[in-house]
């Protein structure tokens, strides 16, 4: 396959934006299952991704339905940041008409000094219709209280004067946090967007980034090019300026050393996700349509690649040319197969395609071209150069010496066949 050279050779060379990787932790458990043990595999999920060199990880706030259980994102951060020791975490996303726009500013930038600066501020206006049920909000007011919200949150991040701000739903009254962000750059601040133009509309407004969390679902794909356009548009009535770097797509990926192997893997549980995603967002699926026909609509769109990791570097190729480029490609974290094959998954990840991204396969790939180009030389000299040194070694023993009686050749012992070189020597042809 020559893509992924295409692509690590261009990131070398500096011609392309080198990517970063991380996972978007809902998460998707079943329910019914054991919550403690599944918020522990959580736990240790990220602290493997940690260890395999991915660069972030995303973790959401939900209240009810049953499968995506962390209520707060920040606790499960806190006790993430124990477990590792490089890997950013995000809140993905804090739903922000839940909350007092101070207490989140207060909570992240404690957690910004607790992590000494890991952490990614992710926000929405909050994804399942029940939650917004249970603490009475309107869902047609969510979108506007978030914008409210983040106004409030960025003006207290900056610190540079006390915020007071009056809405219908909180009350600032010159407000000013104890601590500032951990670096002097600032919290990252990045806004989640689905279908909806919400989502890049409030992350120009404040120059912030984006998450784009249907980057590869159907009709999703299509509004990458709009969303960006849109973003930077509104960025621009405001003074802010949109980067690509801080844009991040997420998809859905189960991978394995085959593309046999990795369907046999997802009768785990990719029917039970997709049928618990449809009942809670706008997706139409089927909940009668059997796993292959599902496998195969996945493959041919690009919403959910299940198959080899050559099969991963082509979908993140696909969403890097439709979106003109972004900095960040995010995997959704859920229970498609068993734990052992899901961890797999991500070890293939992490080894089979995220070198070409980052460009760390430029190097190795390139030396092995040329030193295999050049084979037969390298071999030859080789040859001579053991020739030689067998021939300097006899010449400088005494005629009389056993050794200089006998062919020291280490050919035989070292079982290598000898060098049309040294085949060719008068001397070893007369003995």
């Amino acid at each position: 396959m020559t893509l992924p050279r295409t692509i690590a050779t261009e990131v070398a060379a500096g011609r392309r934006t080198p990517l970063r990787f991380g996972i978007f932790l809902a998460p998707f458990h079943r329910a019914g299952r054991n919550p403690t043990l599944l918020l522990e595999q959580d736990l240790e999920l990220v602290e493997h991704l940690d260890r395999l060199g991915f660069d972030e990880a995303w973790i959401g706030e939900h209240h009810s339905g049953g499968w995506e259980i962390i209520g707060s994102p920040e606790v499960f951060i806190a006790a993430a940041a124990a477990r590792t020791r490089q890997i950013r975490l995000g809140t993905g996303v804090v739903s922000l008409p839940y909350h007092h726009p101070l207490n989140v500013a207060d909570r992240l930038v404690l957690l910004d000094h607790l992590t000494r600066g890991r952490v990614m501020l992710g926000v929405g206006p909050g994804q399942l219709a029940s939650d917004a049920h249970m603490l009475g909000i309107d869902t047609n007011r969510q979108r506007a209280m978030m914008e409210e919200a983040l106004d409030a949150i960025v003006a207290l991040l900056d610190g540079r004067e006390p915020v007071t701000r009056e809405t219908d739903w909180f009350t600032l009254r010159d407000a000013v946090l104890q601590l500032r962000p951990y670096r002097p750059t600032g919290l990252p601040v990045a806004v989640a967007a689905t279908f909806s133009p919400a989502g890049p509309r409030t992350a120009g407004r404040f120059g912030a980034g984006l998450l784009s969390i249907a980057a590869s679902q159907p009709g999703g794909t299509d509004l990458l090019s709009t969303h960006w356009q849109t973003a930077n548009e509104v960025a621009a009535e405001h003074g802010q300026v949109m980067r690509r770097d801080e844009w991040r797509l997420m998809g859905m990926m189960h991978l394995a050393d085959t593309e046999a192997q990795a369907r046999e893997d997802v009768r785990y549980g990719l029917v039970d996700v997709q049928n618990y995603q449809a009942k809670v967002l706008p997706i139409p699926l089927d909940p009668d349509s059997p796993l292959e026909a599902r496998i195969e609509q996945g493959i041919a769109t690009g919403s959910f690649v299940c198959g080899t990791p050559d099969m991963a570097i082509a979908q993140i190729e696909r969403l890097w040319e439709r979106s003109g480029g972004f900095g960040a490609y995010l995997l959704m974290a859920a229970d498609f197969a068993g734990r052992e094959a899901t961890r797999r998954s991500y070890e293939l990840f992490a080894r089979e395609v995220m070198p070409h991204f980052t460009g760390a396969s430029a190097g190795p790939l390139g030396s092995q071209d040329w030193q295999v180009g050049l084979s037969e030389q390298w071999r030859d000299q080789t040859a001579q150069a053991i020739g030689k040194a067998i021939q300097d070694h006899a010449a400088s023993r005494p005629a009389s010496s056993p050794e200089a009686s006998q062919d020291q050749t280490p050919d035989g012992a070292a079982g290598r066949p000898a060098s049309n070189a040294e085949a060719s020597r008068p001397d070893r042809a007369t003995r």
